[in-house]
């Protein structure tokens, strides 16, 4: 396989990916938006910034099985055509505070991807949460119903 740049390989799928879920707004001056799905996508969005696949340095928080988290990075480009051996995932078991040093070491300390920083600690504390309530720790959050009808 052919080593390309990333703002090559970016102008190449920006258009059309199968990961691309695009979502209509409801008038015509909100427009539609891009969402993405693939790995690595931190804020799911369909710009070069948070691409997976345009960019050579991606790092990822995600969910498992067992109620855990995993923070997934993309290692050096020599992997580029095993895509299996392209990453390394680093489990994120301890407790917060020690989770978030963990994340700010891999991602900023380094100089990894600092600008990425704040939204992959973010989709971790949502991940964190989640985990929480599917554990039984933490019960969840009611949904506000908002004002109805009284019925007599």
């Amino acid at each position: 396989m052919v080593q390309i740049s990333d703002s090559l390989a970016w102008q190449l799928v920006q258009g059309n990916t199968s990961f691309m879920k695009k979502v209509n707004g409801r008038t015509k001056r909100s427009g539609c938006v891009k969402f993405s799905v693939e790995r690595g996508n931190v804020k799911s969005l369909s710009t070069y910034k948070y691409s997976g696949i345009a960019n050579s340095r991606a790092a990822d928080v995600s969910c498992t099985d067992e109620n855990r988290a995993v923070l997934t990075t993309k290692t050096a480009s020599k992997c580029a055509t095993q895509p299996k051996k392209g990453s390394v995932t680093v489990p994120l078991n301890k407790h917060f505070a020690k989770t978030d040093k963990t994340i700010r070491s891999q991602v900023q300390t380094n100089f990894y991807r600092p600008d990425l920083t704040q939204d992959v600690l973010a989709k971790y504390s949502v991940c964190y949460r989640a985990n929480r309530i599917a554990k039984g720790v933490t019960k969840p959050i009611p949904v506000k119903k908002g004002r109805g009808t009284k019925k007599n």
